[in-house]
């Protein structure tokens, strides 16, 4: 997004799936795919509604933020930043709300968008696509959790 590129020994080093968090909008553990074949990051939801609240476009939406897992729910708001056409993985173009909010990776924290999409059929509640990456992550493919696991009040 317009920033240098991060030398690559100044890499964050994770594997393909790693535990992050996003905070501000409620969510503090959720096990994100990092997809390189993904262009912008996704974050499953349900209940979507959209609203204008102090003339802003804002959404709430509830999430299932842990896989295989229905009985926990998290409900979530942000204010909108954009709308996209966003082609999934399958072909298809959905026109998605876009959200930013600062991603949690270990230590590590920076702003990040996320289109907002039901993601039921999917393993995984978030993909971390490659715009968010933004050159700061070396992934190791066959790697997991090199970050760290999250506490274990959030399992």
């Amino acid at each position: 997004m317009g920033q240098a590129v991060i030398p690559q020994d100044k890499r964050i080093l994770v594997g393909w799936r790693e535990w992050v968090s996003l905070p501000e909008i409620g969510i503090h553990a959720i096990k994100a795919k990092v997809d390189t074949g993904a262009r912008s990051s996704a974050l499953h939801t349900f209940d979507l509604m959209a609203y204008r609240e102090k003339g802003r476009d804002m959404v709430r939406f509830s999430i299932h933020p842990l896989q295989k897992h229905t009985d926990k729910v998290v409900v979530c708001r942000a204010q909108v930043v954009d709308r996209r056409w966003v082609t999934d993985s399958g072909g298809h173009r959905e026109l998605r709300y876009v959200v930013s909010t600062p991603l949690h990776l270990g230590t590590h924290v920076w702003p990040i968008e996320i289109t907002l999409t039901p993601r039921d059929p999917m393993r995984f509640r978030m993909l971390l696509g490659r715009t968010a990456m933004d050159s700061r992550l070396q992934i190791i493919p066959n790697a997991s959790y090199l970050v760290g696991k999250p506490p274990a009040a959030a399992h």
